[in-house]
């Protein structure tokens, strides 16, 4: 199976959005997500765990010129069994790939949604 699109969802200024259940992942090599690059606006996820173990969730580092801090490697954050875990807001300048998307792997399937704040906004 390949990895599939991961639409985020935008919180909104002074307002609110309902909680989106969240995709579950493939677990494994080549599978996964892919998440479009989202401009200035900040982007995190949110990734459920109850596969009956502790996983991670991989977001790959990007290629050079576009992700300039890729040097940094790629980000791996262990996810415990029956829990959440909020990562980011991530950096396109360490993970943005060539066609301008990150890529995201888990080692087992995990229920992850991915939310935009938009970063020009002031109140």
């Amino acid at each position: 199976m390949a990895r599939v699109t991961l639409t985020p969802t935008a919180l909104v200024p002074n307002g609110s959005v309902a909680d989106p259940a969240g995709t579950a992942s493939v677990a494994g090599t080549g599978n996964g997500f892919t998440v479009a690059y989202t401009g200035n606006k900040s982007l995190y996820f949110r990734a459920a765990n109850a596969s009956g173990g502790s996983g991670t969730l991989t977001i790959f580092a990007g290629t050079q010129p576009l992700a300039i801090s890729s040097g940094q490697g790629n980000l791996v954050v262990t996810v415990a069994n029956s829990s959440t875990a909020w990562i980011g807001p991530v950096d396109s300048a360490r993970f943005i790939q060539s066609d301008g998307s990150l890529t995201i792997e888990t080692s087992v399937v995990l229920t992850t949604a991915a939310f935009t704040i938009d970063g020009k906004y002031v109140g």
